[in-house]
C-alpha cells in the first residue's frame, strides 16, 4: 500500500491542480459546470492513467487529505478508486479523526494478520439469459471477455472480471445485470437463472484463498407474476444500488439531470408494483416490500451524493467514494441518517428524521455516517449552562447528558473512517447539519409554530416528504 498524505493541492507537474499564485483560487463546482478551470481536464486525465498503472501493478493507494482548504482529492480520487484504496478527509493531521483513522488501517486480528486482503479478482459468470452490465465499487476492469457480457454498460462494464487490489471487511461491489430474452415465452416457466461469483484473493498471512458463490433464482413473467417478483425484492439493497448508479452518472455525465432520472425510476417502480385505481391518487398504496422505498429515495435526492450545494468538489468526491465501497447497512445510514431521542424517564428511542422531532426539552443523536452529532434542545442547553448537571439533586439530568455521549463513543469506536464528532445546541451554527438532514415538514412557508412541542421550523424551499409522496401518487396512478 502507498499512503498519500495530502496537506494541499499539487501545484507543479502534469498533475497540477492549481497554480502557486495566491491570487488564483482552487476550483469550485460552478467552475467545473462552466469548464472554467484550466487545470482540471489535464489533471483528471493524468491521474486516471496513473490509477490504471497502480491497479495493473497490483498496488493500492490510500489518501489522507487533511487541510483547511481543498487538496485536489477530486482529481486524485481515481487513483484510489481504481486501486481499492481508502480516503480520509479532515481539517488537520493534528486531529483525532486522522490519528484514529490512520491507526485503524493497520488493525490486526487475533492471529496477528492485517484485517484486509490483497490482489483480489472478482469474476462473474451467468446462464445464457442473463448478461453482466458492469460493476460499481473499488474495482478496475481486467478486460476479460466472455459470453456473459451484455451490451448495456453500467459502471465499469465491458468485462466479466475486476481487480480488487485491497479488500476490507466492509468492501462491497454492486454488480448489474440485464435480461436478454425479452420475447413472451422465451424463458420456460420454472426455469432458473444462474449467477456465479468467483473471488480469488491473497490473505494478509500470504495464503491465497478462493471463494465461490452460486445463486439460482426462478424466472417470473414481468407482467403476470408481479406478486412473485415483489416477494424477492430487497428495498434496502435496491436503494443503495440506485444511489451508486445515480452518483456514478452524476460524476461522469456532467450536466445530466440526475434528480429527474431518480424520480422517473421511482415512478416506474411504483406504477408497476403499487396497488391503485387508475387516475385516483388517494387509492395508491405500496406493499410491505416497497413501503420504505419512496422515503429512502426522498432522502437520496437531498443527500450530498446528488446535491453539491454546501459541499466543495473534494467533499463531493469523498462522499461518493465512500458510498461506492461501503456495505448496505452503512450506505443506508449515509442516505437516511438515524436519529435517536433522549427524554427524561424513558429509554433512548429512534424517532423520525423530521423537523417535528426537534423540541426544546430533548437531546437528539444524529448518525449520518460522516458525522455523529449530539443536539441539545433549547431548554436542555439552558439547564446545562446553568450548571444543573453538577448539582447532586439533578443526577437524573447528568445521566441524561451522559447517555448520548456513551452511545456516540460506541459508534466512533467501531467505524472507519472515524466520523466527525460534534456537540451543539439548538439554533447554534453546527445545528444546521441536523436541520439539513431532517424532513422539512415545518417551514417558513407553511406557517408552523416556531419551537415548542410542534417542532422546529426549518428555513428551506425544499418540499416535505408528504408533498413528495402526494406528487408521486399522482404520477404513478396515471399508469
Amino acid at each position: 500500500n502507498a499512503e498519500y498524505m495530502g496537506g494541499g493541492p499539487p501545484t507543479v507537474g502534469p498533475g497540477q491542480v492549481v497554480s502557486d499564485l495566491l491570487s488564483e483560487t482552487i476550483r469550485a463546482h460552478f467552475d467545473l459546470d462552466k469548464n472554467a478551470d484550466p487545470w482540471f481536464s489535464k489533471a483528471v486525465k493524468f491521474y486516471e492513467e496513473l490509477g490504471k498503472r497502480i491497479a495493473h501493478n497490483g498496488h493500492t493507494m490510500d489518501m489522507f487529505a487533511c487541510a483547511g482548504n481543498q487538496t485536489g482529492l477530486l482529481e486524485l480520487v481515481e487513483c484510489v478508486n481504481r486501486s481499492g484504496g481508502l480516503i480520509v478527509l479532515g481539517d488537520s493531521f493534528a486531529t483525532s479523526l486522522f490519528r484514529e483513522s490512520f491507526k485503524r488501517v493497520f488493525l490486526h486480528d487475533d492471529a496477528g494478520d492485517l484485517v484486509q486482503a490483497f490482489s483480489g479478482v472478482l469474476e462473474v459468470q451467468t446462464s445464457r439469459d442473463l448478461k453482466v452490465c458492469g460493476a460499481i465499487g473499488p474495482v478496475t476492469s481486467t478486460g476479460k471477455k466472455s459470453v456473459s457480457i451484455g451490451e448495456t454498460e453500467i459502471g465499469m462494464g465491458g468485462t466479466c472480471a475486476w481487480r480488487l487490489n485491497a479488500i476490507q471487511p466492509q468492501t462491497t461491489v454492486a454488480v448489474f445485470f440485464e435480461v436478454v430474452a425479452t420475447a413472451p415465452g422465451a424463458i420456460p416457466a420454472g426455469q432458473q437463472g444462474l449467477i456465479q461469483f468467483t473471488t480469488v484473493y491473497r490473505h494478509s498471512s500470504g495464503q491465497y484463498r478462493l471463494r465461490v458463490t452460486t445463486i439460482a433464482r426462478a424466472w417470473a413473467d414481468a407482467k403476470s407474476d408481479t406478486a412473485l417478483i415483489a416477494e424477492g425484492f430487497d428495498q434496502d439493497a435496491a436503494t443503495v444500488a440506485v444511489a451508486r448508479m445515480a452518483a456514478y452518472k452524476a460524476e461522469r455525465e456532467g450536466n445530466f439531470d440526475i434528480i429527474r432520472w431518480v424520480d422517473r425510476l421511482l415512478i416506474r417502480v411504483c406504477a408497476r408494483f403499487g396497488q391503485y385505481t387508475k387516475d385516483v391518487p388517494s387509492s395508491f398504496a405500496l406493499g410491505p416490500r416497497f413501503s420504505m422505498l419512496p422515503q429512502m429515495m426522498f432522502h437520496l435526492r437531498r443527500s450530498p451524493f446528488l446535491q453539491v450545494f454546501n459541499s466543495s468538489p473534494d467533499e463531493t468526491a469523498y462522499y461518493r467514494h465512500t458510498l461506492y465501497r461501503e456495505d448496505v447497512a452503512n450506505s443506508l445510514v449515509m442516505i437516511q441518517p438515524s436519529l435517536i431521542a433522549y427524554d427524561f424517564g424513558t429509554e433512548p428511542t429512534p424517532v423520525l428524521l423530521d423537523a417535528a422531532s426537534i423540541v426544546p426539552n430533548r437531546i437528539l443523536l444524529l448518525d449520518s455516517f460522516f458525522y455523529v452529532l449530539i443536539f441539545h434542545g433549547e431548554t436542555i442547553a439552558a439547564w446545562r449552562k446553568a450548571g444543573y448537571d453538577e448539582q447532586p439533586e439533578y443526577e437524573s439530568f447528568k445521566a441524561l447528558l451522559e447517555r448520548p455521549r456513551e452511545d456516540a463513543l460506541f459508534i466512533l469506536r467501531d467505524r472507519w473512517p472515524v466520523p466527525r464528532y460534534i456537540e451543539c445546541e439548538q439554533f447554534s451554527s453546527p445545528a444546521r447539519i441536523l436541520e439539513a438532514k431532517v424532513n422539512p415538514s415545518k417551514t417558513h412557508n407553511n406557517q408552523a409554530v416556531y419551537g415548542g412541542e410542534s417542532g422546529q421550523v426549518v428555513i428551506t424551499d425544499d418540499v416535505s416528504l408528504s408533498v413528495f409522496l402526494e406528487h408521486l401518487a399522482q404520477l404513478a396512478v396515471q399508469g
